[in-house]
Formats: C-alpha cells, sequence, structure tokens
C-alpha cells in the first residue's frame, strides 16, 4: 500500500514556475513508475508526465513538453514536477499517481494539489 500526498500548489502568474512535490509512504516506491496527471474544471483528467521507477524514462505530453520536468529522488520517497513559462492553459488539479505494475495502470493517488495560473 502506498500513500502519496502532494504539495507546492499555488496561484501564480502567466510565465511564472512552480514546483510540486509528491511524498510516498512506504518501502516499494522505488520500485514504481510515477505519473503526473491534472483535471481542470469541467473537463476530464488528463496525463501530464510519467517517469520510471529508476528515473531514466520520462514521457510528457506534448502540451507541456520543454516546459515541464519530472524527476524523483527515491531516497527520499518523492517525485517532483518543476512547471516553468505556465500559462493560463496549466490551471487544474494536480494529482500524483503511482503505478505498482509497471503497464501504466496507476493504482495509487493523490488528494491533488490546485495550481492556479492568472493571465
Amino acid at each position: 500500500q502506498v500513500q502519496l500526498v502532494e504539495s507546492g500548489g499555488g496561484l501564480v502568474q502567466a510565465g511564472g514556475s512552480l514546483r510540486l512535490s509528491c511524498a510516498a509512504s512506504g518501502r516499494t516506491f522505488s520500485s514504481y513508475n510515477m505519473g503526473w496527471f491534472r483535471q481542470a474544471p469541467g473537463k476530464k483528467r488528463e496525463f501530464v508526465v510519467a517517469i520510471s521507477w529508476s528515473g531514466g524514462i520520462t514521457y510528457y505530453a506534448d502540451s507541456v513538453k520543454g516546459r515541464f520536468t519530472i524527476s524523483r529522488d527515491n531516497a527520499k520517497n518523492t517525485v517532483y514536477l518543476q512547471m516553468n513559462s505556465l500559462k493560463p492553459e496549466d490551471t487544474a488539479v494536480y494529482y500524483c499517481a503511482a503505478d505498482s505494475s509497471r503497464r501504466s495502470n496507476y493504482d495509487y493517488w493523490g488528494q491533488g494539489t490546485q495550481v492556479t495560473v492568472s493571465s
């Protein structure tokens, strides 16, 4: 069982930056692929970025490529999302998720953190 807690959300002006963190409980974090997803008001949840268990492989949605960077520190059981050049359309609740099977089947989710980008 893994518990995920996101932090770092907030209000930022367009063009600004935020760094989200996702702290995981449990000893198996380092074996899980991890991902960030987001859900804007009135829209479906969408994939943002994923990182492999070792951190060696990352995959970004086209909408954030070149602006967002995912990383992880397995010693700290934490995954990060550095968000630069933020746009109003990045406004959403951001969720951290764990993929224990490493088959893009995310079975553990955090409670989410709000990111609001003002124009």
